[in-house]
């Protein structure tokens, strides 16, 4: 038995989660499911791709992750079952697995083909409970499609370096729930750019010279608590998963402002390092 876990832009508001739970239980009432978030951004496979990366690790092998972002079935984009590091990922064809697979190569890609009678506006949800519950019972992916060999790419997956290496433009990837503002740069990458030279971060109107290892790092620890004024100064770090971030210390959306809001920063706009 697999635990099933859900990644959509349906929100709580509706039915939909609801809906589709109850298909799954219905079909297998053993289910273990697991919501890891199912308040992406609507469409927003850019989003839905950067919460997949650093979740689907996190549960044991074998496990079957739903993916119902940006999911209409059209005869551009196919509902797809991708074998990548021994988990399964059932999801639409429309880019959200390529940063997967920038690192890890799909062992098997098929083609969803059970849709021929399911073909209804709400159909990934009927597709994919059903799709999953096969594979979450130890059922063998070819009986449920076709194999294929190659996934769609989204866009902006790597930065761009100039060819003097002394620029990189990275694209904004991912908002949180904090209004931080995260990039595709890695710090390997951005080091091994760098190569111990000084560097200006310009976002928007906003220059950084330095990254800090951590938020507090910003506080003035020197200067007693009611002299400082740390709440609402911009900084970078590299995140948890290495990746740069656009910070506002200790930001509050309802009063001191997010990255996000102050900068007026949205998902693939550009963040660009010059190195001196």
């Amino acid at each position: 038995m697999s635990i099933i876990t859900l990644i959509t832009d349906f929100g709580n508001k509706d039915h939909f989660v609801a809906k589709m739970k109850g298909n799954i239980y219905t079909k297998y009432p053993d289910a273990k499911i697991i919501d890891i978030s199912n308040h992406v951004s609507p469409f927003n496979i850019m989003e839905a791709a950067y919460i997949l990366e650093n979740s689907y690790k996190s549960f044991p092998e074998k496990s079957v992750h739903i993916i119902d972002v940006d999911s209409e079935k059209t005869i551009e984009k196919k509902h797809i079952v991708v074998y990548l590091d021994n988990h399964y990922f059932v999801c639409s064809d429309n880019g959200i697995l390529s940063i997967l697979a920038q690192n890890t190569n799909p062992e098997k890609i098929y083609e969803i083909i059970i849709q021929e009678d399911l073909n209804t506006i709400d159909s990934s949800t009927n597709i994919f409970s059903q799709v999953a519950c096969h594979l979450a019972k130890g059922g063998k992916p070819e009986l449920i499609g076709k194999e294929i060999s190659d996934i769609k790419s989204v866009k902006n997956l790597k930065p761009f370096i100039n060819e003097d290496s002394n620029q990189i433009v990275s694209s904004v990837i991912y908002i949180d729930n904090f209004g931080n503002v995260i990039t595709n740069l890695k710090k390997n990458i951005f080091e091994e750019i760098r190569k111990g030279r000084s560097f200006v971060i310009s976002v928007r109107n906003y220059k950084f010279e330095k990254i800090f290892n951590k938020y507090s790092d910003i506080v003035n620890y020197n200067v007693p608590v009611n002299d400082r004024n740390d709440e609402g100064k911009g900084l970078v770090v590299f995140n948890s998963n290495n990746l740069l971030q656009i910070s506002i210390y200790r930001s509050n959306p309802l009063n001191v402002g997010t990255a996000s809001s102050l900068m007026g920063l949205k998902i693939y706009d550009s963040v660009t390092i010059s190195f001196k």
